[in-house]
């Protein structure tokens, strides 16, 4: 089984919250001194969540400010036990940050934990322009320590809607535009959210048992002002947040995140953890519930695809360029010719020198490890031809690593070691053993066909004369047309891949 794309994009959901924002100064307030009196208004307390899809309760959240005298401190858990492949598997996230009370960032903590080993992300600021940012995956990992610069001051995400409330009161129609920091890839996108609404919420400030239930219920009901939060291009955040800046509603991948008492959130969703059990109905599982259904019949190894793409926004993603063309609405997806597999370029430097930013290692993606090396030169030998070597590691991959559904965020050198995964880890192992080859090499994701429906997906993307579509999970080269590329890029990038979960509409057209 090898639709398994969506995995990652739910922890990714998780790992949103962890992604660092750039906020120059003249996107909250003309100047600093502005926002250090609003952030007097900042007051200590902590809410809590019950993270649900449909009817049922599948986890908890809680989110906490401490106030003194020179700094702030925010802290922001999740747990959830996330229905993906037939079985439940848990998740957690937990963000720390502390500010000083002008609201700048001195050091941030984010950890996530899924079925692989945990990713540790911290960071602190060093002077008015370097973020210091050290990325690990497994707890004896060593770290992957970056000093980036930096323009104004930082913010989290988890922040974001106490910055807009803490500015001018918030009002339908006014938009907020922000350069996101990604601590995985590195880079800074422009993210867009507007004041789309607003409302009054009632919820409950206390809980009491019912004994005869056998659950805790919310009392002491009150009326609550708020403001919904649409991201737009580049953000995965939408949600309700109050005067206070405090979320009060929030979904994301059909789960919702809704304001409770600490015990209805949490001690009902312990209460009722036996009887949910590990068994996932297909009603409930996010790679069925998130799969768009073909209307027309797809054969294996289709060489020309057109669709119309509907009911999403597609502003921001890699729809146009190589081998996919859009008009308007339609794509057309063309699979490469033989003739755009003759490389321009021989082994081991031609690629290098051609693409150096596609050759070199980043986080989780260990080009020049000797772990990695060893093997790509086992599988590549002396070859010189990319187009052969490339073909090498994708018959490789797909021929030694198991399909195993993975719940977490993939690292090729733990890939390398476990021998197994989905699309996310064939592709990461892929793109360190091509690199470290010298072969440019990025990764593609979006939707791939099996079985009747598009399933998220991702494979790589390699360079000869031209970027090519190959997937080792499928062990396809190139890859077929039924593969339509949303985003190009690591985990950040993919993330945006969450706007269109639930919404994305899709019709073959001959």
């Amino acid at each position: 089984m090898n639709r398994r794309g969506v995995a990652a994009g739910v922890v990714l959901g998780a790992w949103a919250i962890g992604l660092g924002v750039l906020v120059k100064r003249e996107y909250f307030r003309p100047h600093l001194e502005r926002l250090a009196e609003a952030a007097l208004r900042v007051s200590p307390g902590v809410v809590y969540f019950g993270v649900t899809q449909g009817d049922r309760q599948i986890g908890f959240a809680s989110s906490t400010i401490d106030t003194a005298a020179n700094t702030i401190t925010s802290k922001d858990y999740l747990v959830a036990d996330i229905p993906v492949g037939g079985k439940v598997h848990r998740a957690t996230a937990k963000t720390d940050i502390e500010l000083t009370r002008t609201l700048r960032v001195r050091q941030f903590s984010v950890i996530l934990q899924g079925d692989a080993p945990p990713i540790r992300a911290n960071g602190r600021i060093e002077g008015d322009s370097m973020l210091v940012l050290a990325i690990a995956s497994g707890a004896t990992a060593r770290a992957d320590t970056q000093r980036i610069r930096v323009d104004g001051p930082v913010l989290l995400p988890t922040l974001i809607p106490l910055a807009i409330a803490l500015g001018e009161p918030p009002s339908v129609g006014k938009k907020y535009e922000l350069p996101m920091f990604d601590p995985i890839g590195m880079t800074t996108k422009q993210t867009i959210f507007r004041v789309t609404a607003e409302s009054s919420f009632v919820v409950q400030d206390s809980a009491v048992f019912d004994s005869t239930a056998r659950r805790w219920r919310g009392v002491q009901p009150a009326t609550i002002k708020a403001w919904q939060i649409s991201g737009v291009e580049g953000s995965t955040f939408s949600g309700w947040v109050d005067e206070q800046g405090r979320v009060l509603r929030t979904n994301q991948l059909g789960f919702d995140l809704h304001r409770l008492p600490y015990e209805v959130a949490f001690e009902n969703w312990r209460i009722d953890e036996r009887e949910r059990g590990t068994r996932v109905t297909e009603d409930r599982d996010i790679l069925e519930t998130t799969a768009i259904a073909a209307d027309k019949r797809l054969r294996g190894g289709l060489p020309r695809l057109r669709v119309r793409l509907s009911n999403v926004d597609l502003a921001g993603f890699d729809l146009d360029g190589d081998r996919q063309r859009l008009h308007g609405d339609t794509l057309t997806i063309a699979r490469e010719s033989d003739a755009a597999l003759t490389a321009s370029y021989t082994l081991p430097m031609g690629g290098r020198r051609l693409l150096k930013s596609y050759t070199r290692p980043e986080p989780f993606i260990q080009v020049g490890n000797v772990e990695i090396v060893q093997l790509m030169t086992r599988i590549v030998g002396k070859e010189t031809n990319p187009r052969v070597a490339a073909e090498r590691i994708n018959r490789w991959l797909y021929d030694s690593l198991e399909k195993r559904l993975t719940f977490g965020v993939p690292n090729a050198l733990e890939v390398l070691h476990a021998r197994r995964g989905d699309c996310n880890e064939h592709t990461q192992l892929f793109v360190a053993l091509a690199r470290s080859a010298g072969i440019p090499t990025r990764i593609a994701a979006g939707l791939g066909f099996l079985d009747g429906k598009f399933y998220y997906h991702a494979w790589p993307e390699i360079y000869l004369n031209g970027w090519v579509a190959v997937d080792p999970t499928f062990g396809q080269f190139p890859a077929d047309a039924a593969h339509l590329r949303f985003t190009i890029g690591g985990l950040g990038r993919q993330a945006d891949l969450l706007r269109l979960m639930g919404n994305l509409q899709i019709e073959l057209l001959r």
